[in-house]
Order: C-alpha cells, then sequence, then structure tokens
C-alpha cells in the first residue's frame, strides 16, 4: 500500500477563505492523502487528524513527486517509502479497514507540509508568509478539512479520530458539524487547553523567540538552537519518567561536544539532542509557533456558552481514550471529557510511553478501536 500525497487549490482570489478572526486568505492549497475506495452513498469515510509536527502521510509507503516536492520543500526531509505516522492502525485487516473504509488525512492549516502556513507562499508577494500569515485556530484547521471533504465528495463521516492536537480537530467536529460526524474517537487531548500545557508551550515558544536566528520571524535559515530547544522541551512531555528510567537510567555516553570537565553526558541528555536536530531538518519553527499558539487558544466552549453545555450538544457516538502514564493530557482529563458527553465510552491504554503511547502501542489501540468501529452502523 501506498501513501501518495496530493495537493488541491480550494480558494482563490474571487472565492477567498475567511478565518474565525476575519482574515482572508485568497489562495488556499490544501494537501492530503487518501486509503481505500469512496462508497456510492460518500458515507463510509474516516476522517484522521494529525498532531503538531505530523502530516498527511498517514499509511503506507510514502511516494512525494518531483514536482510535489519542490512546491512542499519539508517534504524533501522525509526518507522515501518511509511508513505513514499510523501505519500500524491503517489498511487491509487493519482497525482502520481500507476494504471497508474511505480513510482521508489532510495536512492542517498552519503546518508546513503542504497545506498554507507561515512556510508556504502569499500568492499577493511571491515570497513567503512567514509572520506575515494570519493566526489560525483549531476550527480554522477543522472548516478547511470541511471544505476538503466536501471537494472529494463525502456526505458523512463514519468516525473522526486523532491524538492530541489531532483529538482538539476532532471535539470541534462533533460541535461544528453534527449533522456530518457519526462517531468520534478523541484521544490523549483536551476540551480546552490546560494552564499545564499552555506553560510548556510557553516555553517551547520563547526558546525560539529567543533565538538571536528567528530574526523576529524574518530567518532565512531555521534557527537552529531555538526549534531544537523547544522539541526537546516537547520530547520530556510527550514521554514519560518511566520509559526514560527505563531506557536511559544514569547512563553515559560520548559527547561531540564535551561541556567543562567531562568527554561523557547523560544518555538521556544525547537522545533529546538527537529529537532537536531531527526536528529541525523536517520542520518550520514559524509554522511550530503558530500551531502551539493555535492549540493554547483551543476551548470548545469559547463564544458558545457554559462547557458543559456545549460538551452536552455532542450527538455522535463517542469512544474516549486515555494514557494512563500521559503526563500532559492525563488519563483523568480523558475520563472528565468522557462524562460530558451522553453516552460515550471510556478506554485506556497502559503503556509506560506516556503521550506518544497513541502513536506505538498499536495492538492495543487496536483492540479498544475495532469494537468500536464494528458496532457502528
Amino acid at each position: 500500500m501506498h501513501g501518495v500525497t496530493k495537493l488541491v487549490q480550494l480558494f482563490d482570489p474571487a472565492h477567498p477563505y475567511r478565518l474565525e478572526n476575519g482574515a482572508m486568505l485568497k489562495q488556499v492549497t490544501v494537501a492530503y492523502e487518501t486509503h481505500g475506495e469512496l462508497d456510492r452513498d460518500g458515507s463510509n469515510v474516516i476522517l484522521i487528524c494529525h498532531a503538531l509536527t505530523g502530516d498527511a502521510h498517514v499509511a503506507g509507503e510514502g511516494i512525494y513527486k518531483k514536482d510535489l516536492l519542490r512546491q512542499v520543500p519539508h517534504l524533501r526531509a522525509m526518507k522515501p517509502g518511509q511508513p505513514g505516522w499510523w501505519d500500524g492502525m491503517i489498511g487491509p485487516g487493519k482497525p482502520f479497514d481500507t476494504n471497508r473504509f474511505f480513510i482521508i488525512c489532510s495536512n492542517i492549516l498552519g503546518s508546513c507540509y503542504g497545506t498554507a502556513g507561515p512556510a508556504s507562499v502569499d500568492p499577493e508577494t511571491g515570497n513567503l508568509y512567514k509572520i506575515k500569515f494570519p493566526a489560525t485556530s483549531v476550527r480554522d484547521m477543522v472548516h478547511l478539512q470541511y471544505e476538503l471533504i466536501s471537494y472529494l465528495g463525502v456526505k458523512k463521516l463514519r468516525a473522526v479520530t486523532g491524538g492530541s492536537l489531532g483529538g482538539m480537530q476532532v471535539l470541534e467536529w462533533a460541535v461544528m458539524y453534527p449533522e456530518m460526524v457519526h462517531s468520534i474517537i478523541p484521544i490523549a487531548t483536551s476540551v480546552q487547553h490546560s494552564a499545564w500545557c499552555i506553560g510548556i508551550n510557553h516555553l517551547s515558544r520563547k526558546a525560539i523567540l529567543d533565538d538571536p536566528d528567528w530574526q523576529g520571524g524574518n530567518y532565512t535559515e531555521q534557527p537552529v538552537n531555538g526549534l531544537g530547544l523547544a522539541r526537546q522541551i516537547g520530547m520530556v512531555s510527550y514521554r514519560a519518567d518511566l520509559i526514560f528510567n527505563s531506557r536511559f537510567a544514569r547512563n553515559r555516553v560520548k559527547s561531540a561536544q564535551p561541556p567543562s570537565g567531562t568527554e561523557e553526558v547523560f544518555q538521556v541528555e544525547s537522545y533529546l539532542d538527537y529529537q532537536g536536530e531531527k526536528l529541525v531538518k523536517r520542520f518550520d519553527a514559524n509554522c511550530y509557533l503558530y500551531l502551539s499558539w493555535a492549540m493554547d487558544q483551543h476551548d470548545v466552549a469559547r463564544g458558545r456558552g457554559k462547557l458543559n453545555e456545549v460538551m452536552g450538544t455532542i450527538k455522535a457516538k463517542t469512544l474516549c481514550i486515555g494514557i494512563d502514564s500521559d503526563i500532559l493530557y492525563p488519563a483523568h482529563e480523558q475520563q472528565t471529557i468522557a462524562g460530558m458527553i451522553s453516552g460515550a465510552q471510556y478506554a485506556e491504554i497502559k503503556s509506560d510511553y506516556g503521550h506518544d503511547a497513541f502513536l506505538i502501542e498499536f495492538d492495543q489501540l487496536s483492540g479498544i478501536i475495532t469494537p468500536f468501529l464494528g458496532r457502528e452502523k
């Protein structure tokens, strides 16, 4: 199975895209990937929403055509044939069975993997938007997904699912387009971004903003130190102490840049440095800022009324999934979300991997999601 990223332009100067804050985008390109076949009535669709630094390549061996690579430079960092980020969940006989379902995943608004964002070209100037790109929200991401699936001929969503920032989109789908959404599976997410998560994002953004190479957002080369440090801060919250201790303990390795007085560093330090270097090669600093700002503004109740009342309007069949070791979006937060939605089910992944478990524990996820989808008619 191959995962071919495609691009489509959904808006133009005569029909601009209006954001929640009133700003207009006169041209919006969307990157997306599909698997399986759409049925005649356009209702066998599962929409998958990705997290902060994810992309549309959700399953199969990635194929990026030369013309696409010219338009989307950040895709060049992807390895040829690289499996999609949820490959263990999508395909024939897997929970999101492509023999039954038509799977769609699109790159979110504000990212750097093909959909309009700070790293894309402003059609009015011919230059990258950078920090001139308007602020966006999770609701803007969801509305753009709605426009994409309408373009693809989708009439009904059998399910919408995703973890972390993806889960925020899932919850907004259930509120914004209740007539289209049959069921939702939010995973390790938030209904209102917590002070704890906002604090972590603040530190990550500060690492970028305080890097002299950021140049007020007008850099020509990525601010390596700032973006790398932002990723390291994030990684500490994505994993749990259990996995750090079991994998690294107090082991030491030789340092490429020895600190004063020693030629070794703790192995966990080397690991975090490596994770920072990896992200710098494949992501954009301004996009990181914009998406983290959007996450912090996320509040399903904003402008709609009291939280319990807004969540009570969700009619979609719901399966909330938590992770017992998640310190970023704790299991109790997922239980609370489930408690606000009538008839919602709650299930929990047992893992030492923390928040990242939804990207790793495919066997457990399969055991939870397959029966839920099997009951959906």
